[in-house]
């Protein structure tokens, strides 16, 4: 037997101490560079960090300011507008007007004063007028070198001590007075230049402060406005910027803004300070009512709440420390090789235990799968399918599955709902969720050899989470075949149903005139007056329920009917609308209507004239009374084959808490005004547009009253509906109906369901409504 060799053992455990001190220093070195390399990389977070929050204060300052700054000029413009409406405006008016001013908060605000223009010849009869008016003692002292002067005749102190500086000419300040006619000419308001205001230059130089002044004119709202004076509010720079960023800026930020004069300059307005060094700047700019201003932000870096911290130190002490021990747990492991590979022998295990687990779980995942009843469909990003469970296999009829997006509408036959088009391969669920799209309830045709009758389905997309391990996307496809025939058959139910309630109201009706012929040859009386008075109110509320029946089955068919879209000339549905709501109108009635150029689009005409004639029956029916309607009608370009129609009238508007519930059913924004409505028609228009695949909004018209827009596919996106299953659901209707109108004839034998009483000559709004199909369902009821 050889002999072990003894100088080889006895140099193994110096050449393990030797291996062990070798990866150690290595550790340790790699150690030691990696935790200075983050520690660098932290400071560099930080800085990093503090530009971003420097960013942030910066918006948030500007924001405030912003947001004070059009506070104070819509306060204003808001109380010019009522003093505006005063025929003779006396101090207890104008104390009226603006007592919100004295308590709305306005920070730096000095004093609110009622201006009026005028010349020197003029002074006495300016002085006896508004000293009659409530001006006690008011005595107008014209400033020397003006041809034409600027009276404060009535004022508020807001914010300012001393009295209340009445009859000061303001042509004194030039800044003001350029402010003043730049909002006597424009006719909004204006903003001055920076100076010290002619209340503050009798204060001690330390206490003036860079100042401005908002003015607003007072005028009527007519075509031709009636000038009365200016409402002007003074402001101290400093206060007005202190008060705001002390509270924006959490004590981190210094300001300063800067205004833009009239001629170009630009002086500071005012300046906040805070402690610190700054090492970081911002400027930004903001609209001032006519004016553009910039406010120069500046931070210590330190104070900014990210920026300084002590964490990178802590890193570089506390990764200094746990390097130092890995190069020592290093050691000790290269020397215990026993103790290394019973570690590894664990580590084996928990792998094992874990792949079991996996597999398990892989199993179990698999079971769902298989058992589910929707199907399900997952790809890669590459789009190769990498799952279709039996569910989706059943469903879609095909049992190889194709690995080319843009095979997929051919290999599995997938069309869109009409039945005929093609599904647009970048439309499809699966592609969209790879571009990281969530798509619900989109619905398509399946139709191929396995499947010739063809399925619906509606499909749901969303992308694969990340954390699976593999980037792709997934789809759940429910067959809504069966559904989709319950809805086109309840749409029929809902047609039999609203015609047998208009049975017995047609009846009644006629009952009703024909009392009402036999009354006319009675002797008159109170008796006789108050039976056709009676009578009269029983037919109109006959014929408000019989609207309420149309325009409920306009609300279902608008929802449930199929569409048959072609490419319609927009410009001819707006003149054949406009034609019906004004050609029974006298001369003097006739509305101002304003038709721009309009696009082809893709609709349903029916329902296509639906919705314009609902939102134009709108703009003429919610109106001032004695007020000509005034509605404009244009289109504009959208871009992506889509246009963008606007409706917008000069009516009495609607208030801006029920512009989020305008388009809900039975909601009415002006019930309480006398304007009649059921409250459907915009829900009606809502559920159109959206069957179109476009929106529909609303927003105020910036002359007054209310701008609509929806959005329609353009001509070059056209498509066509199934006629076979609209002509089956016309059809089982048409039927219904005629079952229903022979019933209706065999109870009363020579009277039918008579028409409502005829448009108004002087109303645009009371014209008959189309039903969306009107194929389908005739109706009567108005706009809403």
């Amino acid at each position: 037997m050889k002999r072990p060799d003894l100088s080889a053992l006895a140099a193994a455990p110096r050449r393990g101490r030797f291996t062990g001190v070798t990866l150690a220093g290595i550790v340790l070195l790699v150690g030691l560079t990696v935790v200075i390399s983050v520690h660098a990389g932290m400071r560099s977070a930080q800085r990093e960090n503090a530009e971003r929050v420097m960013d942030q204060r910066t918006a948030v300052a500007r924001a405030a300011v912003q947001t004070e700054t059009e506070r104070y000029r819509s306060l204003l413009e808001t109380a010019a507008a009522g003093i505006a409406t005063e025929p003779v405006l006396t101090w207890e008016a104008f104390d009226t007007a603006t007592a919100p001013l004295d308590s709305a908060g306005l920070i730096g605000a000095a004093s609110l004063a009622y201006v009026v223009p005028g010349t020197d010849q003029q002074v006495p009869g300016l002085q006896r007028l508004w000293r009659s008016r409530g001006a006690e003692g008011l005595e107008l002292r014209p400033a020397a070198g003006h041809d034409e002067h600027y009276f404060s005749i009535f004022t508020r102190t807001l914010h300012a001590a001393g009295p209340q500086l009445n009859g000061l000419d303001v042509a004194a300040a030039p800044e003001a007075a350029a402010a003043l006619d730049d909002a006597r000419r424009i006719g909004w308001p204006s903003v001055s230049d920076a100076y010290v205001l002619l209340r503050d230059r009798d204060l001690p130089a330390e206490e003036q402060q860079r100042s401005f002044v908002f003015a607003a004119p007072i005028q009527t709202r007519t075509h031709d406005p009636d000038f009365k004076g200016w409402l002007v509010l003074g402001l101290r720079g400093e206060d007005f910027l202190s008060g705001v960023l002390a509270t924006v800026s959490q004590g981190q930020l210094d300001g300063k803004l800067l205004a833009t004069n009239r001629d170009g300059r630009r002086p500071a307005v005012a300046e906040y300070d805070v402690p610190g060094d700054a090492d970081l700047e911002r400027s930004v700019d903001l609209s001032v009512a006519d004016r553009q201003w910039t406010l120069v932000t500046r931070a210590d870096s330190s104070h900014l709440p990210g920026a300084s911290s002590r964490m990178p130190l802590t890193l570089l002490s506390t990764g200094s420390a746990m390097t130092v021990l890995l190069a020592g747990l290093v050691y000790v492991l290269a020397t215990g090789r026993a103790r290394a590979w019973r570690r590894v022998q664990e580590a084996t295990a928990e792998l094992r235990e874990a792949e079991e687990d996996s597999r398990r779980q892989a199993a179990l995942l698999s079971a769902i799968m298989a058992s589910i009843g929707d199907g399900v469909g997952v790809v890669d990003q590459t789009g190769a399918f990498l799952l279709h469970n039996p569910a989706a296999r059943q469903l879609l009829g095909v049992g190889e599955d194709e690995n080319d997006p843009h095979s997929w509408q051919r290999h599995y036959g997938l069309y869109l709902p009409d039945g005929r088009t093609p599904f647009p391969v970048e439309e499809l669920p699966l592609i969209r969720a790879l571009r990281g799209e969530h798509s619900d309830g989109v619905e398509m045709i399946v139709r191929n050899p396995q499947r010739p009758e063809g399925v619906l389905v509606s499909v749901d997309g969303r992308p694969l989470d990340t954390s699976a391990g593999q980037p792709g996307a997934v789809a759940v496809f429910h067959d809504i075949t069966d559904l989709r025939r319950y809805e086109n058959d309840l749409a029929g139910f809902a047609g039999v149903v609203a015609h047998d309630l208009k049975a017995p109201l047609a009846v009644i009706r006629g009952h009703c005139e024909a009392a009402a012929e036999d009354l006319e040859e009675a002797p008159a009386g109170p008796a006789v007056t108050e039976a056709r008075d009676s009578l009269h109110r029983i037919v109109l509320a006959v014929d408000r329920m019989a609207g309420l029946i149309d325009t409920l089955l306009a609300y279902t068919t608008a929802r449930d009917a199929p569409l048959r879209t072609r490419r319609v000339s927009l410009a001819a549905v707006v003149a054949e609308v406009v034609h019906d709501r004004t050609a029974h109108l006298r001369p003097e009635d006739q509305p101002q209507i304003y038709v721009g150029p309009l696009p082809d689009v893709t609709a349903d005409p029916a329902m296509l004239r639906h919705v314009l004639d609902n939102l134009l029956g709108n703009a003429l029916k919610y109106v001032r009374p004695g007020t000509v309607p005034r509605v404009n009608v244009t289109a504009t370009d959208c871009g992506g084959g889509w246009a963008r129609i606007e409706v917008a009238d000069r009516g009495i508007g609607i208030p801006d808490d029920d512009k989020p519930a305008v388009f809900d059913s039975f909601h009415r924004a002006h019930a309480e005004a006398g304007y009649a409505g059921t409250g459907l028609g915009l829900a009606i228009c809502k559920h159109i547009v959206e069957r179109h695949g476009g929106e529909i909004g609303v927003a105020d018209n910036p002359g007054g009253g209310t701008r609509f827009h929806f959005t329609l596919p353009t001509s070059s996106k056209e498509t066509d509906m199934n006629d076979a299953d609209e002509a089956a659901a016309r059809a089982a209707l048409e039927r219904a109906l005629a079952e229903r109108a022979a019933m209706e004839n065999s109870r009363l034998p020579g009277l039918s369901a008579l028409p409502a009483a005829d448009p108004s000559a002087h109303d645009p709004a009371a014209a008959p409504l189309r039903a969306p199909v009107p194929d389908h369902h005739p109706t009567s009821a108005g706009a809403e």
